[in-house]
C-alpha cells in the first residue's frame, strides 16, 4: 500500500497556499473583478443614468471650456455695451453644450457599448439635435464681434477657407450626413468601435461634427460659406427624412444582430440583443423624422419672417421714393 507522509504533503502545498493567498493573487482577483464590472454595468434605469456618470472624461473638460469661452465673448459683448440675445445662449449652452453631456458625460456613457438603443439615443444627440442648438447659439458671430483684428482674420480666413467652402456645401454636407450612418453600421466598422474605446470617442466627436456641417448653413445664423436659399434649405431639410426612416426601420427588421457577436457575449441577463436592437431601430426611425419635421418648421418659419424683412424694405424704399418725388413736386 502506497503511503503518503502528511508532512511531506503539507510542505509541498504550502508554498501553493501562500501564493494562492498572498496580497499579489488578491489584488490579481479584485482587478479581475473591477474590469468584468466595468464591462458589465448594472441593469439600466434613470438612477443608473446620474450613479454611473463620468465627471473625469476629456470631453467633460472640452465642454467646460466651450462654455466658459461662449460666456466669456458674452461677457466682453455687455461690457462695451453692445447686446447679445440671451435666447442665443440659452441654445447653445442648454440644448447644444448640455445635450452633448447629457449622452457622453452621463451614465448613459456607460451604456453606449452594452446597449444598441442606448447608441443609437447618443446619435441622434450628437448629429441632430445638439448640432442644431449650437448653431442658433452663433458662436461664430460671437467670435467675430469679440476676438482682437489678428485672431478675427484668421478666423475669417478658415472660416472662408476652400476645405470650409467644400465641407459646407449644402449638397455635400448633405451627402456626408446621410451616408455616414449606413458606412458606420453596415460594415464592420461598428464592431470595430465597440472593440476600440478611443474608435467609439472619434466616432462620437464625427458625429458632432457632421451635425454641425450639415445644420450650420441651413440655419445660416453664422457667416459660412455655401447658405442656400431658403426653398433650397426646405428642400434639402426634406429629402434628409426618407434615409432616417429607411435606416431605422432596416435596423428594426435586421435579421442579424448589429455588432456581430458582440452584444450576446457580454451574458446580460436583463436585456435581449435583438429587442434592444429593434428598440434601437425605432429611435433612429421616430426620432430622424421628429427632429427633421421640427428644422423643417424652423426653416419655413425663417423663410416666412425673411420675406416679411424683405417686404417691409421695400415699403421703406417706396415711402422713401415717393417722399423724394414730392419733394421735388413741391420745389418746382
Amino acid at each position: 500500500m502506497l503511503h503518503v507522509d502528511p508532512i511531506s504533503v503539507a510542505a509541498a502545498t504550502a508554498p501553493l497556499l501562500t501564493a494562492a493567498t498572498s496580497p499579489a493573487a488578491s489584488d490579481v482577483t479584485t482587478s479581475a473583478g473591477i474590469l468584468a464590472a466595468q464591462a458589465t454595468p448594472p441593469p439600466f434605469s434613470i438612477t443608473a443614468v446620474f450613479t454611473e456618470a463620468r465627471l473625469d472624461s476629456w470631453l467633460a473638460v472640452g465642454l467646460v471650456l466651450a462654455a466658459g469661452l461662449y460666456l466669456y465673448g458674452v461677457y466682453r459683448l455687455r461690457l462695451r455695451g453692445d447686446r447679445w440675445p440671451i435666447a442665443r445662449t440659452i441654445f447653445f449652452l442648454g440644448p447644444g453644450l448640455g445635450g452633448i453631456a447629457s449622452v457622453t458625460v452621463s451614465g448613459l456613457e456607460a451604456y453606449d457599448s452594452t446597449l444598441l438603443s442606448v447608441h443609437m439615443v447618443q446619435h441622434m444627440v450628437l448629429s441632430m439635435v445638439s448640432p442644431i442648438f449650437l448653431a442658433l447659439g452663433a458662436p461664430v458671430t460671437l467670435a467675430l464681434r469679440t476676438l482682437p483684428t489678428g485672431p478675427r482674420k484668421r478666423l475669417l480666413a478658415v472660416v472662408h477657407s476652400r476645405i470650409a467652402r467644400i465641407y459646407t456645401f449644402p449638397l455635400v454636407a448633405f451627402a456626408i450626413f446621410v451616408v455616414n450612418p449606413f458606412a458606420l453600421y453596415f460594415t464592420d466598422l461598428y464592431r470595430y468601435t465597440l472593440e476600440h474605446a478611443w474608435a467609439h470617442e472619434l466616432v462620437h466627436a464625427h458625429f458632432i461634427m457632421t451635425g454641425c456641417v450639415f445644420f450650420w448653413p441651413l440655419l445660416g445664423l453664422d457667416p459660412l460659406p455655401g447658405r442656400w436659399p431658403y426653398p433650397g434649405r426646405a428642400l434639402l431639410m426634406l429629402l434628409s427624412v426618407p434615409f432616417h426612416t429607411v435606416l431605422g426601420l432596416t435596423i428594426m427588421q435586421s435579421t442579424t444582430l448589429f455588432g456581430g457577436d458582440w452584444y450576446p457575449s457580454l451574458g446580460l441577463g436583463w436585456a435581449d440583443p435583438r429587442e434592444d436592437q429593434v428598440l434601437a431601430g425605432g429611435i433612429l426611425w421616430a426620432g430622424g423624422e421628429f427632429v427633421s419635421v421640427t428644422m423643417l418648421a424652423v426653416l419655413v418659419v425663417q423663410w416666412m419672417r425673411q420675406a416679411e424683412r424683405e417686404a417691409r424694405r421695400i415699403d421703406r424704399e417706396l415711402d422713401r421714393q415717393e417722399a423724394r418725388r414730392r419733394a421735388a413736386e413741391t420745389t418746382a
